[in-house]
């Protein structure tokens, strides 16, 4: 492993074992306050050479935007560019311009994105490498959001757990333009690291953004935005706790029954006491105050998960999904125990409507697309689209939803088909593109003989499942290999 002279050369799994023993030492020596041995293991990480083959190969083989180059419009794909990039990798206190696009973000929307240079992005890979185990060790066990081993459905069950028992009121929360207008200064102080990564941030932080041919205002992008976001907010959780310990009333019982989740720039503080949180409201724009940041005055509000207020029906839209509460039926609740009976609600989590609808418009936008192409070649488009969904949805009350979308999918396909036989029989038209495959007579699928050697995924037949949610403040750098290894299925 020593004499490395190429990229070929490289053995992926010795790199990725001796980084990530570096990172479980940082994590330890942080949450210990070791503050001289972290600033030390992290130079150390950040010089080493196996720290900077998995950031160049992670930037540039594995990320999504591998293919997209930035303000110098060059794009590296060839080992031996990848091999030279790697030995050239230095964290300088430099920055080249951020090139800035705009994406789709809805029907007729869109949103700003900052595209960092290859280079660039692969400097921010390795300062992540060094920074995310320092500040796992510190984040608050409320905090999902583009952290490793968390997600969306542990956001998501955390709500559950906080309204299944009582229904509250709630605080829906977003912060206005998060990545803009960070107070720079107030950022580099809190990311608590030695004097040569904090200028390099910084540099970061100030990169000019290229919006055409005219350098716009400063702005930070890329893969280390999301940590530095989560750093700024850091401390919120614990700046509500304060708060509520100088309330008065029975204490214990208002921090049990608080229940605080955040997803990046997004969160929500749930309360059974409407006062109680209207006096957090105040505190969070305290809190956000000096970081330079404000909450979005039409995105954030005050709703209840079971009755309807004035200005707003029962509950709310968070990361994609519906949470609201209804009243049980009276039968319903006569015919649970005596114990259960007491809870006279139920909790609904469901995908939002919103995101059916945009799925269902994917869907027919592809079908549309691929009304000259193969049955072949429009399954194999449909069928990472339909799967992807429905994974990241069934962890929720879905089943009937997949259903309704089985059924919307079929009557576009059929439609397809009529549109590319319109004089076929509608017999003929089924059996050339729908099948018999075991007990299911309506199955589209390319067919080879008699085997069906292609088929369209159905949402409703992806299982429902659970999500079992991450324990607390646990984190893949706590050394509890064993934990890990069972949630993501993988052995370390």
């Amino acid at each position: 492993m020593e004499n490395i002279n190429s990229w070929k050369d490289i053995r992926w799994s010795d790199v990725e074992q001796k980084v990530f023993r570096l990172q479980l030492r940082i994590y330890k020596a942080a949450a210990n306050q070791e503050f001289k041995k972290v600033y030390k293991l992290q130079k150390l990480l950040i010089s080493s050479q196996y720290a900077k083959y998995l950031s160049v190969r992670k930037v540039t083989q594995e990320n999504v935007g591998k293919k997209t180059p930035g303000v110098d419009k060059i794009l590296i794909t060839s080992s031996i560019e990848k091999f030279k990039l790697a030995k050239r990798l230095k964290l300088n206190g430099k920055s080249s311009p951020i090139l800035r696009t705009s994406i789709p973000s809805g029907p007729g929307k869109e949103r700003p994105l900052g595209i960092p240079t290859i280079e660039d992005r692969s400097k921010q890979m390795l300062a992540y490498l060094a920074l995310c185990p320092q500040w796992e060790a510190k984040f608050e066990a409320g905090s999902y959001g583009f952290r490793p081993g968390r997600s969306v459905n542990d956001a998501i069950e955390a709500v559950f757990l906080g309204i299944s028992k009582k229904p509250k009121w709630v605080l829906d929360a977003e912060i206005s333009k998060c990545s803009n207008r960070i107070n720079h200064k107030y950022l580099i102080e809190k990311c608590e690291t030695y004097p040569e990564l904090q200028m390099q941030i910084l540099a970061w932080l100030k990169a000019g953004i290229l919006d055409g041919e005219k350098f716009a205002f400063p702005d930070q992008g890329g893969i280390l935005s999301l940590l530095l976001a989560n750093i700024a907010l850091h401390g919120l959780r614990e700046r509500l706790d304060a708060s509520i310990n100088s309330l008065g009333g029975n204490r214990r019982a208002n921090l049990q029954t608080t229940t605080y989740v955040r997803y990046a720039d997004n969160f929500v503080v749930m309360h059974p006491n409407k006062e109680i949180l209207e006096n957090l409201l105040v505190e969070i724009n305290k809190f956000l105050d000096p970081i330079g940041l404000e909450l979005h005055p039409t995105k954030t509000r005050l709703i209840h998960t079971l009755n309807s207020t004035i200005s707003s029906p029962p509950g709310f839209t968070f990361l994609g999904f519906d949470v609201i509460q209804r009243e049980k039926w009276v039968r319903m609740r006569a015919a649970f125990t005596k114990r259960e009976s007491k809870k006279k609600f139920i909790t609904f989590i469901t995908p939002s409507q919103e995101g059916v609808k945009k799925h269902k418009l994917k869907i027919r936008e592809i079908i549309r697309k691929h009304r000259g192409a193969s049955q072949t070649r429009l399954i194999q488009k449909l069928n990472p689209i339909i799967r992807g969904f429905a994974l990241s949805n069934r962890s929720q009350i879905a089943s009937r939803i997949f259903q309704d979308l089985d059924k919307y999918v079929f009557e576009h396909l059929w439609k397809w088909a009529k549109k590319r036989h319109p004089k076929m029989s509608r017999y003929k038209l089924k059996s050339k593109y729908w099948h018999t495959v075991e007990k299911r007579n309506w199955v589209f699928g390319t067919q080879t003989g008699e085997e069906i050697t292609l088929q369209l995924q159905y949402h409703s037949k992806i299982p429902m499942k659970r999500h079992a949610m991450v324990k607390g403040a646990a984190s893949p750098f706590d050394g509890n290999l064993i934990y890990w290894a069972k949630r993501t299925g993988k052995s370390t």
